[in-house]
């Protein structure tokens, strides 16, 4: 008993997703994000770029090493396979591909794929079980089905947009395409979800989500507001839309979040700050009377917290439980000890950039064994034998196939 419970502790934990086989065929940032998650969770992703020049943010800069820098921060756990989109021999190998792959996921137009005989009535037809993911930029159906959509039309399109940014300013974006990655981590989300349900019925299904959808799905309190009262919200800038004080205050050294979100947060902000007199005062009564007189109340909180600097107030509200924080630039946040602490960059090898630093994942799982990032974003046709020989191609074949330029890969990964 105790050598049978030694032998299943030096054991390693699967991935949740080991064995899973995805047949890549996205691009740009929404599909690649999603299938990123796939490869962080075990699935042996395969990269299918086009050829010559693959990914499209393989072209987008700054660079590191001449790589876009957005296709390495998209793009790890995965391998990659050169196709040449437009030859018939290449879509030929992909819809061979297709009848092994255990997921298929797409990002193009809609109708493209289907133009292709890669759409999913076309893989289903080929691989009944197989589980098909889509993503687009407004949807597959509808009135605007046919439309392009990029990050930042949805995100007009969705209200973000409307929220984002100073009041009585302009509609702002994201400083990231939140859209994008949203839409990703949704269709990650789904396919997941698919493959338990396949455990249990054997049945494969097609499940997409869109750019618009996904911000939409995002709206929250903002959207019930709309939906339950016919609110139609405008931009707060920093403070919260409902709640006060909750919000950005100017520190000595800087800005500083400070975000009393329940009654007992307000009574602990007065006590750490010592103006135990507000808590005194009809105007700050409750938090209607703070939302009612906040332009007053914030020149007096923000008279006290000039006195010191953002990390010094943030200890001192943290200890009497008062949820507040620092703003950071970037460089600021990858030296932050708490963020070194969480693990969130991790090193690997990269064949033509050496060590490389990516972001790692933020979820904690018992299988990562502390590692998500296991293996570096690809070259372009890194793995074209590799792959090609796995999902059953004989070397033949394979050098049929690149004989007529079907499948390509960049300087120094020809067979």
């Amino acid at each position: 008993m105790f050598l049978y419970g030694v032998k299943r502790q030096l054991q390693k934990m699967p991935l949740p997703l080991e064995n899973i086989k995805v047949l890549d065929l996205t691009r740009a940032a929404a599909g690649p994000f999603c299938t990123m998650i796939l490869g962080d969770l075990g699935a042996d992703v395969v990269k299918v770029e086009p050829t010559p020049k693959g990914d499209m943010t393989r072209l987008l800069g700054p660079y590191d090493h001449g790589i876009g820098v957005y296709y390495l921060s998209i793009n790890r756990n995965k391998r990659c396979l050169g196709i040449d989109f437009r030859n018939g021999d290449g879509l030929k190998t992909l819809r061979r591909m297709a009848v092994k792959a255990d997921v298929v996921v797409e990002n193009f137009k809609p109708g493209t794929a289907d133009d292709m005989g890669l759409g999913y009535d076309d893989v289903k037809a080929l691989n009944p079980k197989v589980i098909y993911g889509s993503i687009s930029g407004l949807g597959r159906t509808g009135p605007y089905g046919t439309w392009p959509g990029l990050d930042q039309i949805a995100q007009g399109m969705s209200g973000m947009m409307s929220l984002t940014g100073q009041q009585g300013g302009e509609p702002t974006r994201y400083g990231v395409p939140i859209g994008d990655f949203t839409a990703g981590m949704w269709c990650a989300l789904a396919v997941t979800a698919a493959v338990a349900q396949r455990h249990v019925t054997g049945e494969g299904q097609r499940v997409e989500t869109s750019l618009l959808g996904s911000l939409v799905g995002l709206l929250s309190l903002q959207g019930q507001r709309y939906l339950s009262n016919g609110d139609v919200p405008n931009q707060s800038g920093n403070d919260h839309p409902t709640i006060y004080p909750y919000g950005v205050f100017d520190a000595r050294d800087g800005p500083l979040n400070v975000a009393t979100a329940r009654e007992e947060h307000w009574q602990r902000l007065c006590v750490a700050m010592d103006m135990e007199d507000l808590l005194e005062d009809p105007d700050y009564a409750d938090n209607t009377a703070r939302m009612r007189n906040k332009e007053k109340l914030r020149d007096i909180l923000n008279a006290q917290f000039g006195t010191r600097d953002a990390i010094e107030w943030t200890k001192d509200l943290m200890e009497h439980g008062v949820p507040s924080g620092p703003i950071y630039s970037l460089d600021k946040v990858f030296n932050d000890p708490q963020v070194i602490d969480q693990g969130m960059v991790e090193r690997v090898l990269h064949p033509t950039i050496g060590d490389l630093d990516l972001l790692a994942n933020p979820m904690k799982m018992g299988a990562f064994e502390g590692k998500s990032v296991r293996t570096p974003p690809p070259l372009i046709g890194e793995h074209n034998v590799q792959i090609l020989a796995e999902y059953g191609f004989s070397a033949e074949e394979i050098t049929a196939l690149d004989a007529v330029s079907a499948i390509g890969a960049e300087e120094g990964q020809k067979l």
